[in-house]
């Protein structure tokens, strides 16, 4: 039963306002019962007479047993879907499907995990916290934004982590710069075995190209657009290195969102390889 999605009708138990995001908690027990850390849910957006027939994927920050199971999503809102259910509030009604994607892997002996999250991304690694220290792993937090007020889960980081680095780019929180910039002597300190990523795109490149220059293992959870988050769509796709080497095109809502980062090509992420499997000899073109 783990992992296998389900549609729900899902009531919002709470809204509230994190600095520059929304988090609502949804009563969702067949979604939270299910779900793993880094699965996510997609959500009808605009209500039963809209015409934005695509949903929106989100992370899942927290999920509790209350009320028979509910999670946390957390989100910005920076479109006409995201802006609508930011004015849901309690008692109000959502569409979820869920939980969707591939889970992170955990590893089977303790560990030194670094997390590193950037903007609002990092609140798919909160549970991934829990986990890892459920088996007996040691949890280092790096988190980054552009400002103070976008940096997510700081407090919690705090609580959790035996070390928790700090980032913004305007320096109004912890140290001037990006989250990538301090990461090489947060794996020196901490002795990190593993890292675990989530955030944008040039992040995610940037977490991996670290990973690899100290030859540890880097999972990392990708933000691309996904409009049905079941793998019909094809909104999503992007170049992965498969195991036997050969290059193809992936849903990351299905095979992913989370990859092994020197799997992903990022340099050729919105384009289609020409030696990915299939691809039309030499044309790239853009998937966006």
């Amino acid at each position: 039963m783990a992992g296998t999605p389900v549609q729900v009708t899902g009531t919002v138990l709470t809204t509230r306002r994190v600095d520059a995001y929304h988090a609502l908690t949804v009563v969702a027990p067949g979604v939270a019962e299910r779900f793993r850390p880094g699965h996510f849910v997609s959500v009808a957006v605009g209500g039963p007479r809209t015409s934005m027939v695509t949903r929106r994927a989100l992370s899942i920050h927290d999920v509790k047993p209350d009320y028979g199971g509910t999670v946390e999503l957390v989100f910005t809102a920076k479109g006409p879907g995201t802006s609508w259910l930011a004015e849901r509030r309690a008692r109000d009604t959502l569409d979820l499907v869920g939980p969707l994607g591939r889970p992170f892997p955990l590893p089977r002996d303790p560990a030194s995990c670094v997390l590193v999250g950037a903007e609002y991304g990092a609140a798919a690694l909160f549970p991934l916290a829990d986990a890892l220290m459920e088996r007996g792993c040691r949890i280092d937090f790096a988190l980054g934004a552009a400002s103070a007020d976008r940096v997510f889960g700081a407090m919690r980081a705090r609580r959790m982590a035996e070390t928790t680095t700090l980032t913004t780019e305007d320096g109004s929180l912890g140290l001037r710069g990006s989250v990538t910039d301090v990461l090489s002597s947060v794996i020196a300190d901490t002795r990190a075995d593993v890292i675990y990523a989530c955030g944008p795109m040039e992040t995610l490149r940037a977490v991996t190209a670290v990973a690899i220059e100290f030859d540890i293992p880097v999972q990392v959870a990708v933000e691309e657009s996904m409009a049905c988050g079941i793998g019909v769509c094809m909104t999503c796709v992007l170049p992965v290195i498969g195991d036997d080497g050969v290059t193809r095109m992936v849903r990351a809502c299905v095979e992913g969102p989370v990859f092994r980062g020197e799997r992903v090509r990022f340099e050729d992420v919105g384009t289609i390889p020409f030696d990915a499997l299939g691809a039309p000899g030499g044309g790239a073109r853009n998937v966006g």
